[in-house]
């Protein structure tokens, strides 16, 4: 498939245009012009890249590439590196942000639903990326804990009374902690993200909200793994996604 090719179907399929975000989404690096072979991930970590070209990638896809707003922009030390990986071995660099968080289908909250037996009922937040709605069954905080932890493979913060019933829930990938207060405002009895910060446990334990970390990679996962895959079925390329592992 032709780069501007896929490049045109991406813009079409996640229209970044209607987002103000941090980075620009699309091609960040520009590599070779023909792509049979694309690996995907989270972030464009060097050990992404080297896996990339251990595969004999043509293209990486990933939801945190490079050029964020207020970031230093010299080329040297580990940037250098990581661009001296890519424009060595012609590799094009594809991101999506704010987009593959909010796609309705393909995005992380919606895959994150999926993941979680959720359901979805409306969206919150900045460009409506966040979702509030109802959990699978009845449970408890307790529960609902364990639960994310079998589902996502990781153990999440949990801040709030074990015993508080789940009815509704609302929830926003990554480093949504800054949405809190309108998940508060929605009538939620739990709220769950990738992040905290210290103010968030004052805030939970004061309005009785529960609130669950779950970890920034762990909740962002399912997104460009899951275009990734559409990307294979609908574009005839070859895809892997490769998780590497981030505790945060």
């Amino acid at each position: 498939m032709k780069r501007d090719a896929l490049v045109n179907y991406l813009e079409e399929l996640l229209e970044p245009a209607r987002f103000s975000d941090y980075c620009p989404n699309g091609l960040q690096v520009e590599g070779r012009a023909e792509i049979r072979r694309l690996v995907a991930g989270v972030s464009a970590s060097q050990a992404l890249l080297d896996a990339a070209l251990a595969r004999g990638a043509d293209a990486v896809l990933v939801h945190h590439g490079y050029f964020w707003k207020g970031e230093d922009g010299r080329v040297t030390g580990i940037r250098k590196e990581r661009l001296k990986t890519l424009l060595g071995h012609d590799i094009n660099l594809l991101a999506y942000h704010l987009p593959l968080d909010a796609h309705p289908e393909l995005g992380n909250n919606a895959q994150l639903a999926a993941t979680l037996g959720w359901r979805p009922e409306g969206r919150f937040g900045e460009q409506g990326i966040g979702c509030f709605g109802t959990p699978g069954g009845a449970m408890n905080l307790a529960e609902l804990g364990a639960h994310v932890t079998r589902q996502l493979g990781r153990q999440p913060l949990v801040i709030g009374d074990p015993d508080r019933p789940i009815r509704r829930v609302a929830w926003c990938s990554g480093g949504a902690q800054g949405y809190f207060e309108q998940a508060i405002a929605l009538g939620v009895d739990a709220y769950l993200s990738g992040e905290i910060s210290e103010q968030t446990v004052h805030l939970a334990r004061e309005s009785g909200v529960a609130y669950l970390a779950a970890g920034h990679h762990a909740t962002e996962r399912g997104g460009v793994r899951t275009l990734a895959a559409h990307l294979g079925a609908h574009c005839g390329l070859e895809c892997e996604f490769v998780d590497i592992d981030n505790p945060v």
